[in-house]
């Protein structure tokens, strides 16, 4: 193995995570299938280049993903990572035009059922234990309760997870079963909402605050700064346009980028070629200049993505370069700067 990435606290408990994770959606057939041996194959690879953060949900491939990852870490030393999974979607048994995958090209034969209530997700451990083959879970996060997922609905859903998805995880951290709780969304706002009402330890946000956005710096990061939550900051490269700059097809958010985010990420990129760094090392590296930020999260389908994921965070960008940056009012002023390499 290779040496390990840093890690750093995740809120003011003691479970530490690796900088870099890897992220399990893709791993989960998102939007194409898999050959079950390249995926087991990404898993081994970013465990052997010393990625100590590993975060699926139920909802990938509807258990696809978890059995994936579990059929690899299981064999590993169970100190030498950490893993999180969700909770707020169970998989119930269905057939045919029931199981409704949505994104997901290949699942297992499971309907998913949005339930945030005490027993729900008792029992969505419960079967993530099982689904992973393990019998520990180190971060468990609360799934999309957000608008974009809810609809109309937002504010039923977000009572129910606040009434029964909250206590339970309490429950299960104070019982030592589960070493930090949260949630994963992909908007500012329900995060705001959730650390004015719970008390958890870290928040997965998903796409907010990267190169190309730093939604969150107004109240989301001082709300932090103040309790002593973290963030996992996961979609740092905006789903593909931050990795490989503004080519043609390049994606921004999972659908094609608008004339304006163009214009934006080829500043960004002049920029970083001006200073002899990849785009995509400013792109993993910016988040961690936040203290609260504990982990970047990305994802891959293949082994040599997970080497040029960690390359990336072992590059050394100059200060020079942040600075040009805000200069040119390509990222807040206000936005916290990293200092040296991640690896």
């Amino acid at each position: 193995m290779n040496t390990p990435l840093k890690r750093r606290k995740v809120g003011k408990t003691e479970c530490e995570v690796s900088v870099l994770g890897l992220g399990g959606a893709p791993l989960g057939n998102l939007f194409e299938i898999l050959p079950e041996t390249q995926a087991l194959a990404t898993v081994e690879a970013a465990y052997q280049a010393g990625v100590g953060h590993f975060d699926m949900a139920p909802q990938y491939g509807h258990g696809v993903a978890e059995h994936r990852f579990g059929h690899v870490l299981r064999a590993k030393d169970r100190a030498s990572f950490t893993l999180s999974t969700k909770v707020g979607r169970l998989l119930k048994p269905a057939f045919g035009k029931d199981i409704r995958p949505g994104n997901w090209k290949r699942t297992h034969g499971f309907k998913i059922v949005h339930d945030y209530t005490y027993d729900a997700v008792m029992r969505s451990i419960e079967d993530s234990y099982h689904r992973l083959g393990m019998n520990r879970i180190d971060i468990a996060l609360i799934h999309d309760v957000d608008v974009a997922h809810h609809g109309e609905n937002y504010d039923a859903r977000f009572k129910e997870a606040i009434e029964g998805a909250v206590p339970a995880l309490q429950e299960l951290k104070r019982a030592g079963v589960i070493k930090a709780i949260g949630i994963g969304v992909n908007e500012v706002g329900p995060s705001v909402q959730f650390a004015k009402n719970a008390a958890l330890d870290c928040y997965m946000l998903a796409g907010r605050y990267s190169l190309l956005e730093q939604d969150g710096l107004e109240e989301l990061f001082p709300l932090a700064e103040a309790q002593g939550f973290s963030f996992l900051i996961a979609g740092p490269f905006k789903s593909g346009i931050l990795a490989t700059g503004a080519t043609p097809g390049a994606t921004h958010d999972y659908r094609a980028a608008s004339p304006e985010v163009v214009e934006k990420v080829n500043r960004i990129a002049a920029v970083c070629a001006r200073h002899n760094t990849p785009l995509a090392a400013a792109a993993i590296q910016f988040p961690l200049g936040q203290k609260r930020v504990a982990s970047v999260v990305t994802g891959a389908v293949h082994t040599h993505e997970i080497e040029q994921n960690v390359d990336l965070m072992a590059f050394e960008i100059p200060d020079d370069l942040w600075a040009e940056l805000q200069k040119e009012g390509l990222l807040r002023e206000d936005a916290p700067l990293p200092k040296g390499p991640f690896a």
